[in-house]
């Protein structure tokens, strides 16, 4: 009927599915906010592209699985990310690729077994919930944005926007040429600092930092990735005015990505992370790297930081985006 507002309803919320999009709430680091959007942006804007959504559309975050959700109005959807089973009013369907539903269809999308933990859904038009500070994206850590500042949960009906020249039935997939490769054992680009050696961290500290596998916390979620403790030696033996410990310093702002270290802890702040704090930052995540932070497993998964160049974090940065474009997709026959 002419008027009515196209939507979707949640049949089963899963452990944390959010609204998000991308690049998220930037420019508010000043204001208290770090940025939030998908922690796998690889995964969701290649989901956005798949079913001819602007870039900037907001889809679904589902952590782990278990989610169910009922389309009401014809519609073009994608699921991608962490290999899990999915159907479509029972039928399998594939990832990575477009999915024509009719009105009345009921997606369904299992537990993810790994290697991965995220999986992103685009429909087509997005889902139209209010822009707060420039973005739809739920922000865990206040509150506020997406869908009434908070996980979804059963019942919960969405409004979606309109497609840009509107829906189409086409079928397309990436190119399995594209795909990205899923692990148990990542390995995650950083960039050195703002605070390592030789002010803070030996070289040998830094050394170590950089060369071990360190395995990923039960305690890992969308605010930061924990990793194991580990004895740091130090360039020096406190943290002057700032506190006790080498790992104090006067409270800064945190990049988002940064490797933050509290005492014998290293933390990678994710995209609800804090934005300003007294602990040193070691290293920051190449943003064409960040995606990977998505797809750590809480339990079992280990990461390896190697250390890139600045030239190198913006030609990673460069290569993702050519892979992000309809290049990258093929027909389905």
């Amino acid at each position: 009927m002419a008027g009515e507002v196209a939507e979707f309803e949640i049949v089963e919320g899963g452990l944390q599915t959010t609204v998000q999009d991308y690049p998220g709430r930037r420019g508010m680091l000043a204001q208290g906010f770090f940025p939030a959007g998908p922690m796998d942006h690889f995964a969701f804007r290649c989901a956005n592209l798949l079913v001819g959504n602007d870039a900037s559309a907001a889809g679904l975050e589902v952590t782990l699985g278990n989610v169910a959700l009922r389309i009401e109005s014809p519609a073009a959807i994608a699921v991608c990310g962490a290999p899990a089973p999915a159907t479509l009013n029972g039928e399998t369907v594939e990832p990575w690729q477009t999915i024509w539903a009719e009105a009345g269809s009921e997606l369904r999308i299992g537990i993810a077994p790994g290697p991965g933990f995220r999986i992103y859904v685009a429909i087509s038009g997005g889902i139209d919930v209010p822009i707060l500070g420039g973005s739809r994206s739920t922000y865990t850590m206040g509150q506020l944005g997406g869908f009434e500042g908070r996980a979804l949960r059963e019942g919960d009906r969405l409004p979606l926007g309109e497609t840009p020249g509107g829906a189409s039935d086409a079928l397309r997939r990436l190119k399995a040429s594209e795909l990205p490769d899923y692990s148990r054992d990542w390995e995650i680009e950083v960039l050195r600092g703002p605070q390592a050696s030789p002010d803070f961290l030996t070289e040998d500290d830094v050394e170590a930092l950089l060369s071990r596998v360190w395995k990923v916390d039960p305690n890992s979620n969308r605010t930061g990735i924990r990793l194991e403790p580990h004895q740091f030696s130090w360039a020096r033996t406190g943290g002057g005015v700032a506190g006790g410990h080498p790992s104090n310093i006067l409270d800064n702002s945190y990049p988002v990505g940064a490797v933050n270290v509290n005492g014998d802890l290293p933390v990678i702040l994710g995209p609800d992370g804090p934005t300003a704090g007294g602990f040193i930052c070691a290293a920051t995540v190449a943003h064409a790297a960040f995606w990977k932070l998505g797809q750590l497993r809480p339990v079992g998964d280990t990461v390896r930081l190697r250390e890139i160049t600045l030239e190198q974090a913006r030609e990673l940065d460069r290569v993702l985006r050519r892979r992000l474009n309809e290049t990258s997709l093929e027909d389905i026959e």
